[in-house]
C-alpha cells in the first residue's frame, strides 16, 4: 500500500488543479478531500495559488478542425503524375494515424510540462514565501516563455519555461517598470537558458499591472542601461489571490 507523504500529496494536488492528473488520481484526491478538511483546504489554496496563470496568460486555442484536416490529408488520394517517383513500399495509414495521435498527445504533454514546471518550481518549492506579484511573460506569438515572481523586497525569481535561442555574443536581461510613466529598470542578467533569482535594492515594492520583460542585449548588458534588443517576452504582474 502506498504511503501519502506531504510532498507527494502536494504534487498530487498541483497536478489535479492544473488538469494534469489521471481520472484515478482525481478520484483519489476527491476522496481524500471529502474525508479530511485539511486536504480540502490545501486543494482550495492550490487553486488560488495557480489563479494568476489563468489571469495573465492569453488562451491560444488550436484552430478549429486542424486535426480533422491533417487526418483527411493523410487519407486523401494523390495525383500520380504530380507525385515524385518512389519505391513500392506500402505505407500503413493506420500506423501514420497512430503516430498522429501520439503527436497530439506529445503537443499536449509539452504544454503540460510547461505548466508543471511553472507550478512545481515556481510555487511548490517556494510555498514558504508567497510572492507579492506574479507575471507570465509571453513572446509576440503569445507563447509563454517565462514565469516571474517578485517579493516585497524586490527579490525576483525568473523561471524560464523553454530554452531560448540566445544570439551569439548576447545575453538575456530582465527589466521592470515600477512607475508606469517612468523608465524601465534593469533587474539583472540571466545566464544562458537558465533561471535565476535577481535582487535590486532601492525599488518600491512591486504592484499589480507592473510590467516585466526580458530582452536580448550585448554581452555584459545594455550599454545604455535601457532595453535596446529584441524582446524575448513580456507581461503584466498580478497579485495572487489570497
Amino acid at each position: 500500500m502506498s504511503v501519502v507523504t506531504d510532498r507527494s500529496l502536494d504534487i498530487l494536488i498541483d497536478e489535479v488543479v492544473l488538469g494534469l492528473a489521471s481520472e484515478a488520481d482525481v478520484a483519489r484526491l476527491e476522496a481524500l478531500a471529502a474525508q479530511d478538511p485539511d486536504v480540502a483546504a490545501r486543494v482550495e489554496q492550490a487553486r488560488r495559488r495557480f489563479a494568476p496563470l489563468d489571469d495573465t496568460a492569453e488562451e491560444l486555442p488550436v484552430p478549429a478542425g486542424l486535426w480533422d484536416r491533417i487526418a483527411r490529408a493523410l487519407d486523401a488520394p494523390q495525383d500520380d503524375a504530380a507525385r515524385p517517383a518512389r519505391d513500392n513500399t506500402v505505407v500503413d495509414l493506420a500506423t501514420m494515424r497512430r503516430h498522429l495521435n501520439r503527436w497530439r498527445v506529445g503537443a499536449s504533454a509539452a504544454i503540460a510540462a510547461s505548466l508543471v514546471l511553472a507550478g512545481l518550481l515556481g510555487w511548490t518549492m517556494t510555498r514558504s514565501v508567497d510572492p507579492l506579484v506574479v507575471a507570465v511573460l509571453q513572446d509576440e506569438s503569445g507563447a509563454v516563455i517565462a514565469l516571474v515572481e517578485s517579493n516585497a523586497d524586490n527579490t525576483t525569481s525568473v523561471t524560464l519555461l523553454e530554452r531560448p535561442g540566445v544570439p551569439p555574443d548576447q545575453v538575456m536581461q530582465v527589466w521592470t517598470k515600477p512607475d508606469d510613466d517612468g523608465l524601465p529598470v534593469s533587474l539583472g542578467l540571466l545566464p544562458t537558458a537558465r533561471s535565476s533569482v535577481l535582487m535590486v535594492d532601492g525599488l518600491p515594492a512591486p504592484h499589480s499591472d507592473q510590467l516585466y520583460e526580458i530582452t536580448f542585449e550585448p554581452a555584459g548588458g545594455s550599454p545604455t542601461n535601457l532595453p535596446t534588443g529584441p524582446i524575448l517576452g513580456k507581461g503584466l504582474a498580478k497579485e495572487p489571490v489570497s
